[in-house]
């Protein structure tokens, strides 16, 4: 018997709209991250890109158990003396609460260029629309979470 081994070309790419409304940020981004690694795949395989994109919706109603929304910190830093800056999960949850996600599923990504273009396919909103393509006037086109089936898409709920 012969080993089959996947090749990049061979794949195509799924997309998932996942609606984080009332979803813990650790338990929605570990699921997130199984889905852009493609480990829902049969021939899955760690060195082979076979990941999906994904879009997360509804950023802004995350939710995080216990005290660590006084408790949990963001550090950020432009590498300069005295650039560290520090935010609470409130202060950032209330300012971008795109980011929280987006650090979280970052964080579970494999590091190096291949967690890179993973994390490429990422899409994280606030709303409940998702941001599609601009037309030749420069505005967004917005498609809301019900339509999303029509375009192909797959609405995973976890």
């Amino acid at each position: 018997m012969k080993t089959i081994f996947p090749k990049k070309e061979s794949h195509v790419p799924k997309w998932f709209v996942v609606d984080a409304t009332n979803k813990k940020v650790g338990r929605l981004s570990t699921e997130v991250s199984k889905l852009l690694r493609g480990k829902e795949n049969s021939f899955f395989t760690p060195g082979v890109d076979q990941g999906n994109y994904v879009v997360i919706l509804n950023a802004d109603e995350i939710e995080i158990s216990g005290n660590k929304a006084e408790d949990k910190i963001y550090y950020r830093n432009n590498q300069r003396p005295g650039s560290l800056k520090r935010e609470t999960f409130k202060d950032l949850k209330s300012r971008i609460p795109s980011r929280i996600l987006e650090k979280a599923v970052w964080g579970m990504l494999p590091k190096g260029v291949l967690g890179r273009e993973y994390y490429r396919r990422l899409f994280v909103y606030s709303g409940n629309e998702i941001n599609y393509k601009k037309d030749k006037n420069g505005y967004a086109k917005t498609i809301p979470l019900e339509l999303a089936e029509s375009k192909n898409w797959i609405k995973v709920e976890f």
